[in-house]
């Protein structure tokens, strides 16, 4: 069955889950969620010009335009891992590069920045945006193109064993874990748990000899690659590639000390916690032969966008927007990192953090905790545990009502962070 969906795949290679994204031509995968069944889209695809729907209820066929199948997520891992296997006959090196990427922090911007710098030398296929879970993996797999030379596929997770599936799927060559940090704790039950899910990674990379970059400052990635054969190691310092910070500068700079000439690059990222991103992202691009110049321009280059370390000016005010996502580890790291900024007038803006499961109010009370060491101008923390803590600082149910605050507030020459979890929508304090 996947063979002749893949040939239909090989005339309609443009595959869509939603209907309201639907172009005439595209493949429709008829998907199931907790609230609602895409089965019962199936005729409204047709009618909005999908080539073929893939169903897995009979009742629901439409002769001659609907793919019966026994599960539509099941055919579309299938589907893609059937693409990716295509790849390894394409090269005379025996099939090109498949770059995963996972870890509780930086991610998707190690990701970004990792196709920056391959991208100036190599046709460059990568994850969009976030779509690093069950349905965006395979979905990232099928829009690699028959003249791609490299792909970076980004891979998330939330509980064990859902890494090790994304690697069958995708099966990776080389690959990347950023770090393993406080996140997903009720799905993972403790940060063991997440070093053993992520940890995944390098399990499916031992078990097919394929080669690791590593973060050699962090002891725990150290240990979690023991048995991989073939390593490339970056850090501060006892590594290929070694870089540190170069100053206290709102924009992190990062000065090469090993693996590539002694320079300083000026990166439009905020926050020196991005530090171990940006030197994964030069030990990729060397070893795959990528110019230094061509390195260092496509980092210098990169600006950051959807809620990740941004920075804005607006009025005389300036904001590190930073909530796209928050957890423990990477809450208290922008902390940190805002509290040594030399502005006058600090605010922060935090949103509570989601899925920590019995830590959850721990965590907070610990975040907390950290906030009382510094001065700020003003804190506000917004909903989830935040609100069922006792604390000195400002707090609100939601967003919107932190929004009344800071509109009626009318700050001036202010430096905030904003940051929170997904959920929380903090972005909403400066739309």
């Amino acid at each position: 069955m996947i063979e002749q969906l893949y040939k239909i795949f090989l005339q309609h290679n443009s595959i869509q889950t939603d209907t309201r994204k639907l172009q005439p031509g595209d493949l429709f995968f008829a998907l199931k969620g907790p609230n609602f069944n895409g089965n019962s889209f199936a005729e409204k695809a047709i009618a909005a010009g999908a080539a073929y729907v893939v169903i897995d209820e009979k009742e629901f066929e439409i002769p001659g335009k609907t793919i019966l199948v026994d599960d539509v997520l099941s055919a579309l891992q299938k589907l893609a891992n059937h693409h990716r296997k295509q790849f390894d006959s394409l090269s005379r090196q025996g099939g090109i590069p498949f770059i995963a990427i996972t870890g509780s922090n930086g991610k998707t911007t190690t990701k970004e920045l990792i196709h920056a710098v391959l991208s100036t030398t190599f046709k460059t296929f990568t994850t969009e945006g976030n779509l690093n879970n069950h349905i965006g993996v395979p979905l990232t797999l099928l829009k690699i193109k028959q003249d791609a030379e490299m792909a970076v596929i980004e891979m998330g997770a939330n509980h064990l064993e859902e890494i090790a599936g994304y690697c069958e799927i995708a099966q990776p060559t080389y690959g990347l874990i950023t770090n393993c940090g406080k996140a997903h704790l009720e799905g993972f039950g403790s940060e063991e748990g997440v070093r053993k899910g992520k940890g995944e990674l390098f399990d499916y990379l031992r078990n097919n000899n394929g080669t690791a970059f590593i973060m050699w400052d962090y002891n725990y990635l150290q240990e979690m690659s023991h048995g991989i054969l073939n390593k490339i190691k970056y850090g501060t310092h006892d590594a290929e590639i070694t870089g540190i910070t170069g100053g206290p500068d709102t924009f992190l700079s990062v000065k090469m000390t090993k693996g590539v000439s002694p320079v300083t690059i000026r990166t439009q990222l905020v926050g020196d916690y991005n530090l171990p991103n940006v030197l994964a992202a030069i030990a990729v691009g060397k070893h795959f032969g990528v110019p230094e110049e061509k390195i260092i321009s496509a980092i210098e280059n990169y600006i950051p966008s959807n809620s990740r370390s941004q920075l804005l000016i607006k009025d005389s005010n300036t904001f590190i927007l930073d909530a796209y996502n928050a957890n423990p580890s990477s809450m208290k790291l922008a902390i940190e990192n805002f509290a040594k900024n030399v502005a006058d007038h600090k605010v922060l803006m935090l949103g509570a953090m989601a899925e920590l499961g019995n830590e959850s109010l721990h965590e907070h009370e610990q975040i907390i905790e950290l906030i009382k060491r510094y001065n700020w101008k003003n804190v506000v923390l917004v909903g989830g545990d935040f609100l069922s803590l006792s604390h000195p600082f400002i707090s609100f149910e939601n967003s919107l009502q932190a929004k009344e605050w800071f509109n009626e507030k009318k700050f001036n020459n202010t430096h905030f962070l904003i940051k929170g979890s997904r959920s929380m929508n903090m972005e909403k304090l400066i739309e």
